[in-house]
């Protein structure tokens, strides 16, 4: 086995805008200063095709590492037009004055074979200043159709260990895709990766939907669904994209689902006789619970990471704003008390944060605070942004961007907790309600 780097970066997303620790005998950092991440330079040649037929697929590999990696606002490329040195042979050894010279401080090679429609992925990581290869080699094999999963596997391999965090690019994203005009709209439940790749569809646009929401495992997804003309919970398994309605009562109309930890219950606003409280339900055995029970609206419910607690939006100070309450109900604490209207809380998976939507001064804004309300920070600006969702590892939120004006519409974005890095996601066309899956297994 070769030896793979040490961790040699310090987190870089040890804090919100904190300056990460330098150490100082190892070379290869993210500095950040003031919020501002130097993004770290990297090459990833072309993967060696060490079989026929492998070449193409190899191409493609090593693209799609560099466009993670540098996706992620931590790292920039180095362009393959500025290399002295030719990493063609995967065995070769590297030539590391040729890279220092450029400013390469991490390499990247690996290098791919078919055989009878399976693939095999290897890779190596390089510290160039330290002149020495880093910690232990990985291999990936599966079938030639799932190229771009082990390659988001090697940009995860290569986050980590340099971040010293989980990665976040084998994952994916359920979302509600949007076609039409935009006074009727059909929506349906679509899949993609979390870069918008291998999108597909879930439902089919015959009924409104909205707010999709993973599971934990990434095996079930809870939406709320008007094939019967008032709002319903659905719950549907992704492999077999069959769905089933969660019951209510007459009158009744339930939304704003999420899972609990273990996904054995959903946590919802449910509506009855002009009153909208939090209520939980046993998914086994169908028993509800009334978490709130006030004149005000309660709504948005999501759990914290232990399931200990939950932080919902609630009217009942006059505006919209942010409490927690334990899992079982009770007495809430109210978290935000910033001016404005604050809705659609997501608590983060590292359970550090809680992300909203923040409505202020005719703007819409994604922002993030501790548990405790403090240190509220607003991460984007726009004439609409909403419903934050987290990524895997808890350092990247998506979220709906809305145009305005006839023509405008839906797309999804990312952004970094730091507010660095907005992207939009390309999901071909309007798009919104994201929520952001587990990595895969």
């Amino acid at each position: 086995m070769n030896k793979f780097m040490a961790l040699v970066l310090a987190a870089a997303f040890a804090g919100p805008l904190a300056a990460v620790p330098v150490m100082a005998q190892s070379p290869l950092r993210i500095t950040i200063t003031q919020g501002v991440i130097e993004p770290l330079p990297i090459a990833v040649p072309t993967f060696q095709a060490e079989t026929g037929g492998a070449a193409d697929v190899a191409n493609q590999i090593s693209r799609l590492v560099a466009q993670d990696l540098v996706n992620s606002g931590l790292f920039r490329e180095v362009p393959p037009s500025s290399f002295i040195s030719q990493h063609s042979v995967f065995d070769q050894a590297v030539a590391y004055p040729d890279w220092r010279a450029i400013n390469v401080q991490g390499l990247i090679t690996g290098a791919v074979s078919v055989s009878g429609g399976q693939l095999t992925v290897k890779f190596r990581l390089y510290d160039i200043y330290s002149g020495v290869e880093q910690g232990q080699g990985l291999q990936f094999n599966g079938s030639v159709q799932g190229w771009r999963r082990m390659a988001h596997k090697v940009a995860d391999a290569v986050y980590s260990r340099i971040t010293g965090e989980t990665g976040y690019f084998d994952s994916r994203v359920v979302f509600v895709s949007e076609s039409g005009p935009k006074n009727n709209r059909a929506k349906r439940i679509g899949i993609m990766d979390y870069d918008g790749a291998n999108v597909q569809y879930l439902t089919d646009a015959s009924a409104l939907v909205m707010a999709p929401r993973f599971s934990a495992t990434g095996d079930r997804i809870l939406y709320t669904s008007y094939q019967s003309g008032s709002p319903r919970i659905n719950l549907l398994d992704v492999a077999s994209a069959s769905a089933r309605q969660l019951p209510t009562e007459a009158g009744e109309m339930a939304f704003s689902p999420r899972f609990s930890l273990d996904g054995g219950s959903v946590i919802y606003s449910l509506a009855n006789g002009g009153n909208t409280d939090i209520f939980r339900t046993d998914i086994r055995n169908g028993a509800h619970t009334r978490l709130t029970n006030a004149p005000s609206i309660e709504t948005s419910p999501s759990f914290s990471p232990d399931g200990s607690r939950i932080v919902f939006e609630s009217d009942r100070s006059g505006g919209s704003q942010l409490y927690i309450m334990s899992s079982n109900g009770g007495e809430a604490q109210r978290i935000s008390f910033g001016s404005g209207r604050y809705g659609t809380p997501v608590w983060s998976p590292r359970g550090d944060l809680i992300a909203f939507t923040k409505q202020e001064g005719g703007r819409f804004h994604i922002g993030v605070m501790r548990t405790d309300g403090s240190e509220e920070r607003l991460l984007t600006s726009s004439f609409l942004d909403e419903g934050p969702t987290w990524a895997p590892n808890g350092r990247v939120l998506m979220f709906t961007r809305e145009t305005q004006g006839e023509n405008g519409g839906p797309s999804i974005y990312s952004v970094d907790i730091s507010g660095r890095n907005l992207r939009q996601v390309a999901t071909g066309g309007f798009a919104s309600d994201p929520s952001w899956g587990p990595l895969q297994p």
